[in-house]
C-alpha cells in the first residue's frame, strides 16, 4: 500500500548505445546535468551513473538514472538499471540500433522491467530514410518483448523537436506503472558513497523494499556494520523517510565512507543475511555462447558485481543460446538477495552479457549427488509467499522460528505467520511462532510414542519416564523446547512433573511385587528416624537389585517414602511427626545439638534432615543456628 500523503514517485532509466544522446535527453527533460564527473564532462560521455529529477504535468515526480552506454562501463549501467520502474531505450535516428543498444535492451528485459518506451534522438540529423530504417530495426529488436507495441517518440534534444509530446507520453507511462508496496522489510542497495562537509558519510541508492525513517538503526551488509540514519534526502530536500521505489540519499552515523562500497546493502536488522550460494532460473540471450556447467561467470545483482561459478541442476551439462534452466551459483563474495530478485550473468572473459535470471532460493539446502530439484524450484518460481514459507518450513525436520524465515523471504513475521496459516503449517510455542509441517510434527510424536511404549514394557511398575530421557528420543535435531511442546500438546502423552507417560499407561504391580513393596515400606515406617541402610533393604527384598530399586522408586514417586539425601530415605509419616514437633516451636531458634536432643538422632541423620527441612522452608539457617518458620 502507498501512503496517500506521499507524492507519487517513479524511477526512470535510460539505456542505449554510447553517444546516442541519453544524457542530453535527460538534461533537456530536467534542466539538470546528470554527468557529475569531470572526465565525463570533458569527454562528453557518461562513465558512471548520473542522476536528475523532474516533475511531470500530472505531478508525478520522476527520478532519472542515466547510465553509461560504452561497453567498458556496462557494469556501471547494470548498477543503475537495478530498481528502475520503466526504461527509455534511446536510439540515435542517424545511426540506428547498435551493439550496446541490443545489450542494454536484453539487460532491461532480463531484469524484469515491464514498462518503457523507445526514444529516437538526434532526429534533426537524420533524413526520412534513416528514420524509417531505425524504426524497422527497433521493431525487429523489441518484437515479442515488453517494448513490443510501446510508443516510439522522435525528438531532438538540441532543437526541442518532439519534447512536448515526449513529456506527455512520459506522464501517461508513469501513470500506468503501479506503485511499489511498502509492506516488506527495508532494503536499499548502495550505488554511491561519499562524504559531505558537516554531515559525514552519505550513501545513495534506490529503496528496493520497505521504508526507513530518520534516527532508525540499520545494518550495512555484508560486513554487518551497525549504523544510524542521521538524515534522509530525496531530490535534494530533507525528508523524514524514504520508501520503496524512491531514490534516497541517507546520511549515516557510526561509519566511515571508506567502509562503504557500491554493492553493499542497507537493511533492517534481522530481516536479511548475506549468502554465497543461491538457486536460480537462468536464461541465455539469443546470441550467447554455450554456457557449460562449472563455468566462471560475472554476477550482477542489485548494485553488486562479483565472480562465481554456475552449476546446472538435474544433470544439465550445458545451456544453449535462448534456453532456460535451473542452476546453483557458488559465489566468491557475499551478496544480499531475496527470492524474486533479478540478476545478469556476463562471461568471465572476454566480458559479454550471457543472460540473466531470477533468484529462487538464497539459502538453498545442500544436495545429495544426483538429487532432483527441478520440481521444488518450479514452485519457488511462483510469486507466492505462502508457497515459499511452506517449502522452507516443511524442509526443516524440527520446524523453525518464523523470524528465521525473514532473511529467506524478506517479509516481516506477521506476514510470514499469515502465510503459514494459509499453508496449513502447525504453529507451536507460547507465542505460536514456531512453524512445522504436520508430517514432521507427527514423526516427532511417533518417535516419542515408540520410546515410551518400550519404556513401559521394560518398567511396567514405574509411572513414567524422566522427561530429559524422553526428549532425547524426539530426534537428534529436535530442540528440547520443541519436544516439550509436543509432550504438552499431544493427547497421547501425559506430563506429570518431570515424568512422561503414555496416556494409556497405568503402573500396575502384581500381587508378589505389591507384597514386597509393602514390606519395604513397613521397614522404613518401623525404623522411625533411625532408618535402615537403603542397600540393605534392597538386598532383603527377595528380588534382584534392579527390580527392588524400581519398587523403591515407585514408593518414592507415590510419596510414601521421601528421599532426603543420596542414600537416606524416610517414611513420610515419620517426617510428618518431625514437622509437627517443630510447628509447636514456631519462631524458636535452635542449634544442631537441640535438634539431636528433640529427635534422638545422631549427627549422621541430623545434618541431612536439617538441610532437607531448610529446602522445604520449614526451617531457615542463620549462621550456626536455625529459625523455625
Amino acid at each position: 500500500m502507498t501512503d496517500p500523503g506521499q507524492p507519487q514517485i517513479r524511477i526512470a532509466g535510460t539505456a542505449g548505445h554510447i553517444d546516442h544522446g541519453k544524457s542530453s535527453l535527460v538534461r533537456a527533460l530536467t534542466g539538470q546535468d546528470p554527468d557529475r564527473l569531470k572526465e565525463e564532462k570533458e569527454r562528453g560521455i557518461t562513465i558512471d551513473l548520473g542522476f536528475a529529477s523532474s516533475t511531470l504535468p500530472n505531478d508525478i515526480i520522476l527520478s532519472w538514472i542515466d547510465v553509461p552506454g560504452h561497453e567498458r562501463f556496462v557494469g556501471n549501467m547494470l548498477a543503475g538499471a537495478a530498481g528502475i520502474d520503466f526504461v527509455l531505450l534511446v536510439v540515435a535516428a542517424n545511426e540506428g540500433v547498435m551493439p550496446q543498444t541490443v545489450e542494454h535492451f536484453h539487460i532491461c528485459r532480463l531484469l524484469g522491467i515491464r514498462h518503457g518506451m523507445v526514444v529516437l534522438t538526434k532526429c534533426d540529423l537524420a533524413d526520412e530514410l534513416s528514420l524509417r530504417l531505425a524504426r524497422a530495426q527497433i521493431e525487429a529488436l523489441v518484437s515479442g518483448s515488453f517494448l513490443d507495441g510501446a510508443p516510439v517518440r522522435e525528438v531532438s534534444s538540441h532543437t526541442g523537436q518532439g519534447m512536448a509530446g515526449l513529456v506527455a507520453e512520459l506522464a501517461n507511462l508513469a501513470e500506468a506503472v503501479p506503485p511499489r508496496s511498502h509492506g516488506a522489510l527495508f532494503r536499499m542497495p548502495v550505488d554511491r558513497a561519499f562524504t559531505m562537509k558537516g554531515f559525514g558519510t552519505v550513501v545513495t541508492g534506490t529503496v528496493f523494499d520497505g521504508a526507513v525513517r530518520r534516527d532508525e538503526e540499520l545494518l550495512l551488509l555484508p560486513a554487518g556494520l551497525p549504523v544510524r540514519v542521521r538524515g534522509i534526502q530525496r531530490h535534494g530536500a530533507s525528508q523524514p523517510d524514504a520508501q520503496a521505489g524512491q531514490r534516497a540519499a541517507i546520511n549515516l552515523a557510526g561509519i566511515e565512507v571508506d567502509d562503504v562500497q557500491r554493492g553493499d546493502v542497507l537493511v533492517r536488522p534481522g530481516g536479511y543475511q548475506a549468502t554465497r550460494r543461491l538457486d536460480a532460473r537462468v536464461e541465455l540471450v539469443e546470441d550467447a555462447p554455450p554456457l557449460v556447467t562449472l563455468s566462471p561467470v560475472h554476477l550482477h545483482v542489485g548494485t553488486k558485481e562479483c565472480v562465481g561459478r554456475i552449476r546446472f541442476h538435474d544433470g544439465l551439462r550445458v545451456l544453449l543460446a535462448g534456453e532456460t534452466g535451473f542452476a546453483r551459483l557458488h559465489l566468491d563474495e557475499d551478496v544480499v538477495v531475496l527470492p524474486g530478485d533479478r540478476f545478469i550473468l556476463r562471461r568471465f572473459s572476454p566480458l559479454q552479457t550471457l543472460g540473466g535470471g531470477m533468484v529462487l532460493d538464497n539459502q538453498p539446502p545442500r544436495l545429495r549427488r544426483k538429487q532432483p530439484i527441478a520440481d521444488r524450484l518450479r514452485v519457488l518460481e511462483q510469486p507466492s509467499l505462502t508457497a515459499r514459507v511452506s517449502i522452507f518450513a516443511r524442509e526443516q525436520s524440527a520446524g523453525l522460528e518464523a523470524a528465521n524465515l525473514s532473511p529467506r523471504v524478506g517479509a516481516p513475521v506477521e506476514r510470514i505467520l499469515h502465510a503459514a496459516d494459509e499453508a496449513s503449517l502447525r504453529r507451536l510455542g507460547p507465542k505460536r511462532t514456531w512453524l512445522i509441517g504436520s508430517s514432521a510434527l507427527e514423526a516427532i510424536a511417533e518417535r516419542i510414542q515408540s520410546a515410551l511404549a518400550a519404556f513401559h514394557r521394560d518398567h511396567p511398575v514405574l509411572p513414567g519416564a524422566p522427561k530429559d530421557v524422553v526428549r532425547g528420543h524426539a530426534g537428534a535435531d529436535v530442540p528440547p523446547m520443541v519436544a516439550d511442546w509436543v509432550l504438552a500438546g499431544d493427547p497421547r502423552f501425559r506430563l506429570e512433573r518431570d515424568l512422561v507417560r503414555l496416556a494409556s499407561h497405568e503402573a500396575n504391580l502384581d500381587a508378589p511385587e505389591a507384597a514386597i513393596a509393602r514390606r519395604m515400606e513397613q521397614q522404613f515406617l518401623d525404623a522411625g528416624l533411625h532408618v535402615p541402610d537403603v542397600e540393605e533393604v534392597l538386598r532383603q527384598s527377595g528380588v534382584d537389585a534392579t527390580r527392588a530399586r524400581t519398587l523403591l522408586q515407585l514408593l518414592i514417586r507415590e510419596g510414601k517414602l521421601v528421599k532426603v539425601g543420596a542414600d537416606l530415605v524416610f517414611h513420610k509419616h515419620v517426617l510428618g511427626n518431625v514437622v509437627r514437633m517443630l510447628a509447636q516451636r514456631r519462631g524458636q531458634r535452635f542449634g544442631v545439638a537441640d535438634f539431636k536432643e528433640w529427635t534422638g538422632v545422631s549427627r549422621k541423620y541430623a545434618i541431612p534432615l536439617l538441610e532437607f527441612l531448610d529446602r522445604q522452608r520449614i526451617t531457615r539457617r542463620d549462621g550456626d543456628v536455625r529459625l523455625i518458620l
